[in-house]
């Protein structure tokens, strides 16, 4: 059966089913139109509803092919003026059924396990959550349900004094790094749709060509843009988190049951065929505990896996949907480093091998959030509890898998993983051009040279040539059943030639700045086939070394947050 394609907007708009704003409760002291721009508190209610601000001349920029098939949506609808109008913030003509203002929510905030009130201007937690993200419309596309949320789409209550727009070189990254990690395999939100203002322009402090400097060093005016990022909810450990804050503090009579709401919608939302809905509610905390436990780690070694680091994974940052979420101060590992941060803030506890950690700690305010909903001294409580204490354990499976999936076994290896990190850093090799030559199973460690950054001396050839050869021995006697050529299909599989390499990235949204977006449609199509070997043109263009100018360069190597 052949799925409908959606070409007029007429129809897309029928898809529309406001579930958040339908069954969870409004900020009572919301306006009834959306126009609700400025920065205050909000006290309770689980949304606000936002009217976006539109952005000045919008024009296309790139939408994602693959993902408008899967929606069951016609290229030809990015074009459509209608459709172009409302993903670029103008809802003022939306037809119904959709309203002309979409929602904002709040959430609290824990750095690394602590809970953080500063970044609210208001010092109580009740100024922080979506400053300038914007949902603006929920539906559901060959029976499963989506939320499409603008990242740049004006000022909401909780925008602390910012202008709420994302600038065009974020917009970009945001736009490809999602299709990438959905291409890798990696459970992520989706990219539908980047449009750009050709007048409009913001001022953001980032680093003059050439700086070696670690903090940005002059301000640009930037051409702001508006991505659409889209996942089955935004719901986040923070959201939750802030709920649970103020059913623990009484801070309004209607604290717990809107901290029940919100679980209820998250089950219904992320975990539906998980979680028993016939079982007594405290039977689906403890369900939802430990599915939302194998979604993280699962993302985590995922991430481990393909060089992802976060940079800064708050509570807000984690989706309670367990897939990556706010493509923010990212990056991927090129040289490998267990300790590689790519935003200048974040400092060890994000980096990239402490992950996991700082998952844990999310996971423990995930936790900590369900637990008002649990009586104390119960059998449930304890189950949680101990559900929690599992986390490392989980994650630990979970990171050995990959591992193992990585070198083409078919059990853990410590021993041999502990000796290839450390052989790893001596050396400096290239994260993902390494693993991808393994994968040809080599016999001599010169094949192995082109993803080593440095040249090696006698005594580290010899200690890798060691080292290859008991992995070759596990690899191919403990796969018997497998010819070294389906070991070695098995770990491309897993492996992808292509990495994302910002300095690879860099030139396309300095282009599009300039009206050229030609190398954005270009690196669409490499990432979006990462496992493939691609052309010889595109091999010899994407599949090298980072060469030494883009070594600690600003920008490039590291970057700050502002976008």
């Amino acid at each position: 059966m052949t799925t409908p394609t959606i070409s007029d907007f007429k129809d897309f708009v029928q898809l529309v089913d406001y579930s958040l704003m339908n069954n969870l409760n409004a900020d009572p002291d919301a306006t009834a139109d959306g126009f609700d721009h400025d920065p205050r508190q909000v006290f309770s209610g689980h949304f606000v509803p936002v009217a976006p601000t539109p952005i000045e001349n919008p024009e296309y920029i790139i939408h994602s092919k693959t993902f408008f098939k899967e929606l069951g949506l016609s290229d030809e609808l990015a074009f459509d003026p209608a459709f172009q109008k409302v993903f670029s913030a103008d809802l003022s003509d939306t037809p119904p059924p959709m309203h002309k203002f979409g929602w904002a929510t709040g959430y609290a905030l824990s750095i690394y396990g602590t809970e953080y009130i500063a970044q609210c201007p208001f010092g109580t937690g009740n100024g922080y959550g979506d400053g300038r993200a914007i949902s603006i419309f929920e539906g559901k596309f060959n029976n499963q349900r989506y939320e499409m949320q603008l990242k740049g789409g004006g000022p909401t209550p909780y925008c602390r004094g910012a202008d709420g727009r994302a600038v065009l070189r974020s917009s970009i990254r945001e736009f490809l790094a999602q299709e990438y990690m959905q291409a890798l395999g990696v459970p992520t939100s989706r990219s539908l749709c980047l449009y750009a203002s050709k007048s409009e322009t913001v001022a953001r402090p980032w680093y003059s060509e050439g700086s070696k400097s670690n903090d940005p060093d002059i301000m640009v005016n930037n051409p702001v843009a508006i991505t659409t990022r889209v996942a089955p909810s935004f719901l986040r450990v923070g959201q939750l988190e802030l709920f649970a804050r103020r059913t623990r503090d009484n801070a309004h009579p209607k604290a717990y049951e809107e901290l029940k709401m919100i679980v209820t919608h998250l089950i219904e939302r992320e975990y539906k065929s998980e979680v028993n809905k016939s079982l007594p509610f405290e039977k689906q905390i403890i369900e939802l505990a430990l599915a939302f436990q194998g979604r993280l780690t699962r993302l985590i070694a995922n991430w481990l896996r393909v060089g992802y680091c976060q940079g800064n994974f708050n509570s807000d940052n984690c989706a309670a949907g367990g897939f990556t979420l706010d493509y923010g101060p990212f990056g991927f590992c090129e040289t490998f480093d267990p300790a590689f941060q790519p935003w200048i803030g974040g400092g060890e506890h994000f980096s990239f091998f402490n992950q996991p950690k700082a998952a844990e700690l999310n996971f423990e305010k995930f936790i900590s959030a369900l637990a008002p909903l649990l009586k104390e001294g119960s059998s449930e409580r304890a189950e949680l509890e101990q559900i929690h204490l599992g986390f490392e354990t989980a994650m630990r499976a979970e990171f050995e898998k990959v591992l193992s999936a990585k070198l083409g076994l078919i059990s853990s290896e410590p021993k041999l993983f502990q000796s290839l990190i450390s052989l790893m850093i001596e050396t400096k090799v290239d994260y993902t051009i390494f693993f991808r030559e393994l994968s040809n199973i080599p016999e001599n460690i010169l094949a192995l040279k082109k993803s080593f950054y440095t040249e090696v001396s006698e005594e580290q050839k010899a200690k890798w040539q060691a080292w290859l050869e008991q992995w070759r021995s596990l690899a191919l006697s403990k796969n018997s059943a497998e010819t070294s050529e389906e070991v070695s299909k098995k770990m491309k599989s897993v492996n992808p030639k292509y990495a994302w390499r910002e300095w690879l990235i860099v030139p396309a949204y300095q282009q599009a700045a300039n009206g050229d977006y030609s190398l954005i449609h270009e690196l669409q199509e490499v990432l979006s086939h990462p496992y493939d070997e691609q052309s010889q043109e595109i091999s010899a263009k994407y599949y090298q070394l980072k060469p030494d100018e883009f070594h600690k360069a600003g920008g490039v190597s590291h970057y700050s947050c502002s976008s």
